[in-house]
């Protein structure tokens, strides 16, 4: 038996969980699992292609009732937990937080602090190939850099699944769901899909953990995840400002100091 559905089954064994969260098998390579009960468990796996941010499923309350519920998380998932909990998102006491190491040892996590002291250890890392993207439309002209992402929008068939994906997302009523007024364009088309995509990206200020979710499921393969990490750069040089501090409560577009700096208004 492996280490994963030992821990599950002793989960399940004490009743200390109706459901847990975590990654299968698929026909298409593994995808998020949901394992109600015993026999499920060894259905569980892990390993360098669980990638999926599963934390997006914190937030759906339609899947929980009031009893705990386990999530193997991932390191993009636990930084998510950790930005969650700033945001008074997530109930300590309704979750258990579990995850393997370098060692492919079951770690569970008694609180946020431990979860948030674990990651001081894995700082976020923007890859080699986005890091050269990145720079390479930041040397654009400003007209080149906007042709581009014109380009890019032009593909958009706003359908959504970046908002859907992204765990940070979990306003009840989405502004594009909004008609009265309208403020966002139901179309498609580059300008408004422009519009829609810097919204989303501001509504991230400050908040998003660069899992790139949002990047991998858009279906015309958009590279959306290069605004927020190209962002949230800006955002860590000027205010010093990193997703998932329990600390800190708020964020960069919810909160006003007057030592704010401002030269980053052009």
């Amino acid at each position: 038996m492996n280490k994963l559905a030992e821990k599950v089954k002793s989960l399940f064994t004490e009743d200390l969980v109706k459901l847990v969260i975590g990654f299968e098998k698929g026909s298409h390579g593994v995808r998020p699992f949901f394992c109600r009960n015993i026999e499920e468990a060894d259905k569980l796996v892990w390993d360098d292609f669980c990638t999926n941010n599963i934390a997006v499923y914190l937030t759906k309350t339609e899947l929980f009732g009031t009893d705990k519920t386990a999530l193997f998380a991932n390191l993009p998932a636990l930084r998510t937990i950790l930005q969650l909990a700033s945001e008074n998102q997530l109930k300590q006491e309704q979750w258990i937080i579990l995850t393997l190491n370098a060692q492919e040892e079951v770690i569970q996590f008694d609180n946020f602090e431990d979860i948030y002291a674990y990651m001081a250890d894995y700082p976020m890392l923007t890859s080699e190939e986005d890091r050269q993207l990145i720079e390479k439309i930041q040397n654009m002209t400003r007209e080149d850099r906007w042709q581009y992402w014109i380009h890019e929008m032009s593909k958009c068939i706003k359908c959504y699944a970046c908002r859907a994906v992204c765990p940070l997302c979990y306003c009840n009523r989405c502004i594009v769901e909004v008609n009265c007024p309208q403020w966002i364009q139901a179309w498609s088309a580059p300008l408004t899909n422009m519009e829609w995509q810097v919204n989303r990206v501001m509504h991230m200020a400050g908040r998003c953990v660069e899992c790139g979710a949002c990047a991998k499921a858009c279906p015309v393969g958009i590279p959306l995840h290069l605004l927020t990490q190209n962002m949230m750069e800006t955002i860590r040089h000027e205010f010093e400002k990193q997703p998932g501090n329990l600390g800190n409560k708020g964020n960069v577009l919810a909160t006003f100091r007057v030592e704010d700096k401002e030269d980053f208004i052009h």
